[in-house]
């Protein structure tokens, strides 16, 4: 019983001495959002992302990739989702409508596995981003089709 005791009561020692108190725990809660104010991504990162996952998209569908061209076209709507979210105070957040329109068509387009039809909603894609550039005074990001693939370690090709 004396053995129990002493394992015991260390125990409950310390236990009771680690238990945050209300001050710590609203201390670390300001904490993490100073961090997520001072870390979060600023809409020129976002649509850098956006931009990468537009090209992956092209690749992905000329090459009749749907799977992946359904994940590349789901990270693009993701990404505006989260500017959505988060870039509130942004003037520019206001017209992304402008894209909507053209990833529902594309998404109906990898969804019927469609080359011909992926290929006239990915032009209009692309012009519906530079008619959003336009439309808030950033015509000089012209965005166009792909050249080349984005990255050199990737296959684009489908998978059996």
């Amino acid at each position: 019983m004396k053995k129990l005791l002493l394992l015991i009561i260390p125990f409950g020692i310390f236990t009771s001495c680690n238990k945050p108190t209300d001050k710590s725990a609203e201390n670390l809660a300001v904490q993490v959002q100073e961090l997520k104010e001072k870390y979060r991504p600023g809409l020129g990162e976002y649509m850098m992302g956006i931009q990468l996952h537009h090209s992956k998209l092209w690749h992905a569908g000329i090459n009749n990739n749907w799977k992946l061209a359904d994940y590349e076209i789901g990270e693009i709507k993701e990404s505006f989702d989260n500017i959505k979210a988060v870039e509130t105070d942004r003037p520019e957040v206001k017209t992304i409508s402008i894209i909507e329109p053209a990833l529902a068509k594309l998404s109906d387009a990898i969804a019927q596995k469609d080359e011909k039809e992926f290929r006239k909603s990915y032009d209009l894609l692309t012009a519906s981003c530079n008619n959003c550039h336009t439309t808030n005074h950033f015509e000089f990001n012209v965005i166009i089709t792909p050249t080349a693939p984005p990255v050199n370690n990737q296959d684009f090709t489908a998978k059996p």
